[in-house]
């Protein structure tokens, strides 16, 4: 599927420089600090202020190619939610993924009760414009209200040893959150959540089931795909 690349009207650095920094901070755990000092090791002079437009303006645009790449997802979705700290406060993180791990949607809210849940299911039914044949879900009991709600003809199978799927991808999010120091404020963790689910999968293929070569190969493919849909591929094709 071919999309137009973002605008770069008006931004003096080359499409690469800047594709290449939001990349750094979006698929690394790294401050916005480090990536400038990593760019001035290449030579590059760029303040950290200037690497956070960036990743504001561009970050949410590729993440939304690289979904629109993405194949239909599975039928089979498991979702779940964990608490978060923003500017010290208890919020959650909504997730749900495809029997492939594939992050189908998050969503930072203050409650997970059935209002909350109710809101999630919607707006993950409108994000991937799809049904699923299974929801799988903990035990949380606003997951069966809401379920008879939304999508009563969908099968919902609760049950916590059943769920690894979607928590293991809760994994690279923690890891963020540890290196930030915690999210903040509640509307720039979800921008910067929905960014970052969209993005850093795409460079992490489970490499615990492919071999060297094969994993090389793979990164290769997903290195293309971003230089694609950042429209790095475009100045190759001219130059």
């Amino acid at each position: 599927m071919s999309s137009a690349s973002p605008s770069y009207q008006g931004h003096r650095y080359p499409v690469e420089i800047i594709a290449h920094a939001v990349w750094l901070y979006l698929r690394f755990p790294l401050s916005f600090r480090e990536v400038e000092e990593l760019m001035l090791e290449r030579g590059v002079i760029v303040s950290y202020e200037t690497v956070r437009r960036w990743c504001l303006k561009f970050g949410q645009a590729y993440a939304n190619a690289l979904r629109r790449r993405r194949p239909r997802p599975g039928d089979k979705w498991h979702l779940d939610e964990v608490f978060i700290k923003i500017n010290g406060e208890l919020k959650y993180l909504w997730r749900a993924v495809d029997a492939d791990g594939t992050v189908l949607d998050i969503l930072v809210q203050n409650r997970r009760d059935t209002a909350a849940t109710r809101r999630f299911f919607r707006t993950l039914l409108k994000k991937t414009c799809s049904v699923p044949r299974v929801v799988v879900t903990d035990k949380l009991r606003s997951y069966g209200a809401a379920h008879h709600e939304v999508m009563p003809s969908v099968e919902h199978r609760s049950h916590q040893g059943l769920n690894n799927r979607v928590e293991n991808s809760h994994q690279p999010t923690r890891q963020r959150e540890r290196a930030m120091k915690g999210f903040r404020p509640a509307d720039g963790a979800q921008r910067f959540l929905a960014a970052f689910s969209g993005i850093s999968p795409h460079f992490r293929p489970h490499r615990h089931r492919m071999t060297a070569p094969g994993y090389r190969a793979e990164m290769t493919v997903r290195f293309a795909i971003w230089e694609q849909i950042t429209g790095v591929a475009d100045l190759s094709a001219t130059a």
